[in-house]
């Protein structure tokens, strides 16, 4: 069909082509948030220098242990690092130097290339909670996660129009066997969504899988030339670095897919008690960390990851929105910005069992600090409840509303002609109103961020329609989204070669769930 007859068939569509239009489901996608507002620095240059010292200290001095993988330990003994077992012992200046091929910003390509994000520099991308072996919502209550749970929250994350990110495992579908479920959670992301999403690190066959599926999505070549994934590994903190996660960043590291590298801290018990020791522990891993992935292929993107949480030293449990784990979120962004590359941290944090009170406290004091802090991508941005363990629907919309309030907070204040509004305040003068006048006839749709959840009604209408608080409004709005989702287009050649390959994989092995 050329375009001109395509333009003759839409114009002859008439009014019922309209109304088709008019109640079609959109769904919009808001760009990756690029920061209108200075980061918050909490450190001065002197204590940034001795965090520094220190870190190279550890490095060299205390050393970090790369465990049951002799091929590491060889590719640092060739770049210089002294050997001591497991023991790797970095001579001061080395890792600095090492990581100085990895790219101070990327793009991670989507499917959809308007979707595509840029991470680095002054943009924040947005993913939802990740790792979650549990789900609730307000009709089931907790229970273990399933396949169906995980379709449902990628559903959502492509429906949200602040979510820039698919994400990774959002939760952890406990019915389909340990070795199968990355398969259909690729699969879930690439067919569901048409958003960036993250690769499997449970396994390193599991990440080749994942480069693997990329490669029938993407195409073999973009995939080696280009950024089409992220992926999540986490340090052993205190300094351990284990095969199962370090052989997956070989994986993605030698495909040219980006890896997050991210001390896993609880202050008090993987860390320090201190602010400035835990920074130094967190830096000395971090640059341990990316340097290996520069060692494996230089120039592979890498990520500076930072998991913060204090702890309860009651009940031992970890604690979430206190203000020492903000200190050392604004301080790694400070260190991730001097070692130049992109930082990933925050999150809608909290230790609460329910989307009440304590939950959105928590949650607003972690994502206000991720803002604030410069953290170029942001995973656990929505439906993080209990302490991690725990992905909830409704607070998963109520986070991804909250999201619309980061972006337009990053905007900053204009002050051009339009924003002094010297015209509107000449018009009203003394004594009247700005509802009628021009400025704000001509601004009010945009002046001011609007929630698509949150209720500013009329008590009496409150009260007529329920009285619903905001997890009923929520659950509400999840079943709104559910029913209206709509699946975005994939090449039908591609989706049947990613079903043979995900039912090939399946038939090659035994199922297990250990």
């Amino acid at each position: 069909m050329t375009e001109a007859s395509t333009r003759r068939r839409a114009r002859g569509g008439g009014g019922a082509a309209r109304r088709a239009e008019r109640t079609a489901v959109r769904i919009e996608t808001a760009k990756y948030i690029e920061r209108n507002i200075p980061n918050f620095e909490i450190l001065n240059d002197e204590a940034l220098e001795i965090i520094e010292a220190n870190a190279e200290t550890v490095l060299e001095e205390v050393g970090v242990n790369f465990v049951d993988n002799p091929a590491a330990l060889e590719r640092w003994r060739d770049a210089g690092a002294d050997i001591d077992g497991e023991r790797v012992r970095i001579p001061r200046g080395l890792a600095r130097e090492l990581i100085k091929t990895a790219p101070k910003e990327f793009t991670q390509h989507a499917r959809n290339p308007e979707k595509s994000v840029v991470i680095g520099g002054r943009n924040l991308v947005l993913a939802p909670v990740y790792g979650p072996p549990f789900v609730r919502d307000a009709q089931g209550g907790r229970r273990y996660a399933t396949m169906d749970d995980f379709n449902k929250f990628v559903k959502l994350a492509y429906m949200s129009k602040w979510l820039h990110h698919s994400g990774g495992t959002v939760c952890e579908p406990t019915d389909i066997p340990v070795n199968k479920r990355h398969l259909d959670m690729l699969m879930a992301h690439m067919t569901l969504s048409d958003k960036p999403f993250m690769g499997s690190v449970t396994d390193p066959s599991r990440a080749q899988d994942s480069v693997e599926m990329c490669e029938i999505l993407f195409g073999k070549e973009f995939v080696q030339e280009n950024t089409v994934m992220t992926s999540l590994t986490n340090i052993n903190s205190p300094m351990t670095f284990d095969d199962v996660m370090m052989g997956s960043l070989e994986v993605y590291a030698r495909n040219n897919q980006a890896c997050i590298i991210s001390p896993f801290i609880v202050g008090g018990a993987m860390a320090p008690v201190s602010v400035a020791g835990t920074l130094t522990q967190v830096l000395a891993e971090v640059l341990a960390g990316i340097a290996y992935s520069q060692i494996v292929r230089p120039g592979a993107p890498a990520i500076f990851g930072a998991f913060v949480s204090s702890i309860d030293m009651n009940s031992g449990a970890p604690t979430f929105g206190t203000p020492e784990a903000a200190h050392i979120t604004y301080g790694a962004g400070q260190l991730a910005r001097r070692l130049g590359v992109p930082y990933r941290s925050a999150g809608s944090f909290c230790g609460s069992k329910l989307p009440d009170a304590q939950a959105a406290y928590e949650t607003a004091n972690s994502l206000n600090m991720g803002l604030l802090s410069g953290v170029n991508f942001m995973l656990h941005a929505c439906g993080w409840l209990e302490g991690g363990l725990v992905a909830d629907f409704e607070k998963f919309v109520m986070d991804a509303d909250q999201l619309g309030a980061l972006h337009a907070l990053a905007n900053g204040v204009a002050y051009d002609e339009n924003a002094q509004a010297m015209d509107a305040i000449r018009e009203v003068g003394p004594g009247g109103h700005y509802l009628g006048c021009a400025h704000t006839q001509a601004n009010f749709q945009s002046a001011f961020w609007k929630t698509d959840l949150l209720d500013y009604k009329p008590f009496e209408t409150w009260e007529e329609e329920g009285a619903r608080d905001t997890r009923m409004l929520a659950s509400a709005r999840v079943e709104h989204l559910l029913a209206n989702y709509q699946q975005p287009q994939l090449d039908p050649e591609k989706l049947a070669a990613l079903t043979a390959y995900v039912e090939e994989k399946k038939a090659s092995m035994p199922d297990a769930f250990t």
